[in-house]
């Protein structure tokens, strides 16, 4: 599995919706929703990383990565420009 493969995942939800999907339902909820995730995953990550086992943070990041995915599908932007963005700053 790979970041791309997740995304693709996440984009077919986003564009074939189904009822049990979660991810099809987040997207229905909309931008403010999906930024809300990113921001308690975020916080859930603190958390795990200062008080919780090597587990739970590895738990913890992956939720925040899947709903930052999440949020650049719904922003229309990729892993890629972001890993653009990173090459980009590694070279300064």
């Amino acid at each position: 599995m790979s970041i791309q493969w997740l995304f693709d995942v996440i984009e077919d939800r986003k564009n074939n919706p189904t009822e049990k999907s979660y991810t099809a339902s987040i997207f229905k909820e909309g931008l403010l929703k999906i930024a809300q995730k990113v921001g308690e995953e975020s916080t859930e990550v603190v958390v795990a990383a200062l008080s919780q086992d090597d587990q739970r943070l590895i738990e913890e990041v992956a939720d925040l990565t899947y709903h930052t995915l999440v949020l650049l599908s719904a922003r229309g932007l990729t892993p890629a420009q972001v890993t653009a963005e990173l090459e980009k700053r590694h070279r300064k």
